[in-house]
C-alpha cells in the first residue's frame, strides 16, 4: 500500500497512464489496417474483460472496503453523481448529436458503465483523495450488475432492444466473479499475490488491448463513416463527465482533494466493460465508442491531473494511495 507520495511510485503512475493509451491506440490502428488478423476474437472479448477485473480483485484488500465505512456520505454522493451524470450525459449527446441506434446505445452504454480503475491512479498524480477514488471505484464495480443493466434499458432502449436479465448474468459472470475471485486469491495468497503485481498493469492492459482490436477489427467497414461523430461524442462525455464531477464535488463541500477524486470517479469508465457488453448484446459498431473512450479518458485524464497537480504542487500532499492505484490504468 502507497503511504506517500515517493518519486519511484509518481513514477510507476506515470508510466501507467502514457503507456496504457498508446498500446491500446495501436491496438486499434491494427484492427482497422488489418480485420482479418482479429477474425473470432469477439467471442474471446468477454474473457478477457473477466482477466481485468481478475487482475483488478488481486489488487484489493479489505482496506478498499473499510474505506466505505469510514465516509459512506462521501461514497454515496460518488455512486450517485457517477451513475446519474454519466448515463444522463450519454443519452443527452447522442440525441442532441443524431447518432445511428447501434452508436447512440454504445454512447449511452459508455455512461452506465461502472468507474474505471485508472481513476484511482490519475486521481493520485492530480493529489487528489485516492482512498474516496478508490472506495467509490470498488462499490460501482460491485453494484454494476444491478445498476447498469436497468439504466441501460430506460435510456438506450428506444434504440435498441434491451435484454436487462441477460446483461445483469454477463456482467455477474465477466466483472463481479473475476473481481471476487482475485480478490479471495489475494487473501489466500498474499504473499504470492504481492510477489506478482507488478505484472498486472501490463496484463490488464494487454487485455484491454487484444479487446480494442477485436472491437475495431468487428467495424472497420463502417468506422471511416462514423469515426468523427464518435470521436466528438466520446469527448463531450469524458470532459462534460470531469466538469461535472468536480462541480457536485466542490458543491457538497467535499474539500479540494476529494472534488478532484470526484472528477475522474465521474469522467473515467470501464470502457472494456461497455464494449464486451456492446459486443454481446448489441454490435461491434456499438462497442466502437467504447473503444475510443478507452483511449481517450486515459489521455485526458493524465492531462487534467497534470495540470492539477502543477496547481497545488506547494500545497500539502495527497491523502494515502490505497494498494491498487498503481495496479491498472483501465475500465475500462
Amino acid at each position: 500500500m502507497i503511504t506517500d507520495r515517493p518519486a519511484s511510485g509518481d513514477k510507476a503512475a506515470r508510466r501507467a497512464v502514457t503507456v496504457f493509451p498508446v498500446l491500446v491506440l495501436v491496438a486499434g490502428a491494427a484492427g482497422l489496417v488489418s480485420p482479418g488478423a482479429f477474425a473470432g476474437w469477439t467471442s474471446s472479448v468477454p474473457y478477457l474483460l473477466g482477466t481485468v477485473m481478475f487482475c483488478m480483485g488481486l489488487t484489493m484488500t479489505p482496506l478498499d472496503f473499510r474505506g466505505v465505512a469510514k465516509r459512506p456520505w462521501a461514497v454515496a454522493i460518488g455512486l450517485v453523481a457517477h451513475y446519474v451524470i454519466m448515463p444522463g450525459l450519454g443519452w443527452l449527446i447522442a440525441h442532441l448529436l443524431g447518432l445511428p441506434p447501434q452508436l447512440a446505445a454504445g454512447v449511452i452504454l459508455v455512461g452506465c458503465a461502472p468507474s474505471g480503475t485508472a481513476s484511482n491512479v490519475v486521481t493520485f498524480l492530480a493529489r487528489g483523495d485516492v482512498a474516496l477514488s478508490v472506495s467509490v471505484a470498488t462499490v460501482s464495480t460491485v453494484l454494476a450488475p444491478l445498476v447498469t443493466p436497468p439504466l441501460t434499458l430506460l435510456l438506450a432502449g428506444a434504440y435498441l432492444p434491451v435484454d436487462a436479465g441477460s446483461m445483469m448474468t454477463d456482467i455477474l459472470k465477466t466483472v463481479l466473479l473475476p473481481v471476487l475471485g482475485g480478490l479471495l486469491v489475494r487473501l489466500v495468497a498474499g504473499k504470492l499475490v504481492d510477489r506478482v503485481l507488478g505484472l498486472m498493469p501490463w496484463l490488464s492492459s494487454l487485455a484491454v488491448a487484444a479487446i480494442v482490436a477485436a472491437v475495431v477489427a468487428g467495424s472497420a467497414s463502417a468506422i471511416k463513416s462514423a469515426a468523427v461523430s464518435v470521436l466528438i461524442a466520446v469527448v463531450l462525455h469524458n470532459g462534460f463527465g470531469l466538469a461535472l464531477g468536480y462541480g457536485v464535488g466542490k458543491a457538497t463541500g467535499l474539500g479540494r482533494p476529494a472534488s478532484r477524486a470526484m472528477a475522474f470517479e465521474v469522467g473515467m469508465q470501464n470502457s472494456g466493460l461497455a464494449a464486451s457488453l456492446a459486443t454481446a448484446h448489441f454490435s461491434p459498431l456499438a462497442a466502437l465508442p467504447a473503444a475510443v473512450f478507452s483511449v481517450w479518458h486515459n489521455i485526458s485524464g493524465a492531462l487534467v491531473a497534470a495540470w492539477l497537480s502543477h496547481r497545488s504542487r506547494h500545497s500539502r500532499p495527497a491523502p494515502a494511495a490505497a494498494g491498487h492505484a498503481l495496479a491498472t490504468a483501465e475500465e475500462a
